[in-house]
């Protein structure tokens, strides 16, 4: 059986990855709109990210719209492959063929 991967398998981190897998590759989101969808704190949702990132499984662009700072968020190509494995994991886990 393959190991479900720890990085992802957190909670707020599965919901922010499964969020993230939703978006078109080479499509972002900003860090506002992730935070609305998600109903999580900036801190929270932050710590999460920082962890996905360290992982290379999110991508963070820093940008600025005027003067506002804006942060956009996207799953890496290494994060969108570490998603589909860890779901066919989860498959081999509950028995159910992938």
């Amino acid at each position: 059986m393959d190991e479900l991967d720890p990085v992802i398998h957190a909670s707020a981190r599965l919901k922010i990855t499964a969020t993230l897998a939703t978006l078109p590759v080479g499509d972002q989101i900003a860090f506002p709109r992730l935070q609305e969808l998600l109903g999580m704190t900036a801190g929270n949702l932050s710590t999460h990210l920082r962890k996905l990132e360290d992982a290379g499984y999110v991508d963070v662009v820093k940008s600025h719209q005027g003067r506002t700072p804006v942060t956009y968020l996207a799953l890496s190509r290494s994060g969108r492959r570490a998603f589909e494995d860890y779901l066919e994991a989860l498959r081999a886990l509950l028995g159910e063929s992938a």
